[in-house]
């Protein structure tokens, strides 16, 4: 007989997974997801899946439409700028505030070398991936659970903005070299100055989120 905390604890996991697939660009916004093939590809029951899109749509990553069904979300405007204000005043600290031998460090190496192999393979959707795991380690120098659970949600309503450029090279071709630099200044000890940079970085890209969700025809009318 199946516990319900055995239940729960499915449920936790699928709602992990499905925004996992979120966060690695396998959903695109808009798309409408299907409760009978997901729930036969998962090997779950209905009323699991439903647990699970219960809780991503409270997160922003799902929206849900009477008789239409449940659809993966589009950020809005004000979502986006509201994400980067609470990045730069997440990461910025967290930077700042770090030592560089904490044990994140190795994560941040990680991120940065994955995203040169996908850069130089052409993997522009794996570049993409090795970025967000870049900004994750950042903020596990706050050594913050709760800061860590918060973020990752965050990143994956983020990476469905990005899921509307059709460019993804464009979008992160340019910041594999800088997550890079900013990896050399945190490993120097050069706290003060790796946050400035990244602070400038974090401005950076969401001018051109913004810039490319402006044109994109979603948001005409809105």
């Amino acid at each position: 007989m199946t516990s319900s905390t055995d239940v729960r604890n499915l449920a936790e996991r699928v709602t992990e997974q499905i925004r996992q697939r979120i966060v690695h660009g396998e959903f695109a916004p808009g798309q409408r997801l299907s409760e009978a093939a997901l729930s036969e590809s998962l090997q779950i029951s209905r009323n699991t899946l439903r647990e699970t899109f219960r809780v991503l749509t409270k997160e922003g990553l799902l929206k849900h439409e009477p008789n239409r069904g449940v659809s993966v979300a589009i950020p809005s405007i004000a979502a986006i700028i509201d994400i980067y204000r609470v990045r730069r005043m997440i990461e910025c600290q967290a930077i700042a505030q770090a030592y560089p031998s904490h044990p994140a460090r190795k994560h941040l190496r990680e991120a940065v070398e994955m995203g040169l192999r996908c850069r130089d393979s052409g993997d522009w959707q794996g570049a993409g991936t090795a970025n967000m795991e870049f900004h994750m380690a950042i903020v596990e120098l706050a050594d913050s659970e709760r800061l860590n659970v918060m973020f990752a949600h965050l990143l994956a309503e983020l990476r469905l903005a990005f899921g509307m450029l059709q460019d993804p090279e464009f979008l992160h071709g340019p910041y594999v070299e800088l997550n890079q630099h900013i990896l050399q200044l945190f490993e120097a000890g050069k706290l003060a100055e790796c946050a400035a940079a990244l602070n400038d970085y974090l401005v950076q890209s969401e001018r051109i989120v913004l810039s490319v969700c402006a044109r994109h025809p979603i948001f005409k009318g809105r």
